[in-house]
């Protein structure tokens, strides 16, 4: 894909999420734009290898800074496990979570459907609101059609 083509993809998706209000991804696509049209381009490989993780930590840390800050004291967590509506979410929290894995495994191994995960990805964001963690748990599904493990 030429540099051009690159950044015309990027302020489509950057206008469609404008349209649609959605920050992240407007910001998300302000920040990708910066380091391609600056010398930062030649990180493209360290964000390309390490930008998922970065992403899953900073998205973990978000999740436990409740636990953290004390808005969600220990005895409030610990009575979840006495409420159906609490449990499960724990079930599903450990299905996403294991979905996410397999997607991970599935994208390294398979990168060929990496384009497809983000387009579907950019369609759910966009237009429906969606939040960008969606190729992980979608490549899990992906991977449960396409593997039998």
């Amino acid at each position: 894909m030429t540099a051009f083509a690159s950044i015309f993809i990027l302020l489509v998706l950057g206008g469609l999420s404008l349209l649609v209000h959605n920050t992240a991804v407007t910001l998300s696509v302000a920040a990708l734009l910066v380091i391609k049209l600056t010398p930062l381009s030649q990180f493209f490989p360290y964000i390309e290898k390490q930008g998922l993780t970065l992403g899953i930590i900073i998205l973990t840390i978000g999740v436990l800074s409740p636990l953290v800050s004390g808005s969600l004291p220990l005895n409030t967590l610990l009575k979840s496990f006495l409420d159906w509506k609490s449990l499960l979410a724990i079930a599903v929290g450990i299905l996403v979570s294991w979905l996410g894995g397999r997607g991970v495994t599935l994208m390294s191994s398979q990168p060929t459907i990496v384009g497809g995960l983000l387009i579907g990805t950019i369609i759910g964001v966009s237009l429906f609101r969606g939040v960008p963690v969606g190729p992980l748990i979608a490549a899990g599904l992906v991977s449960l059609f396409i593997f039998n493990k």
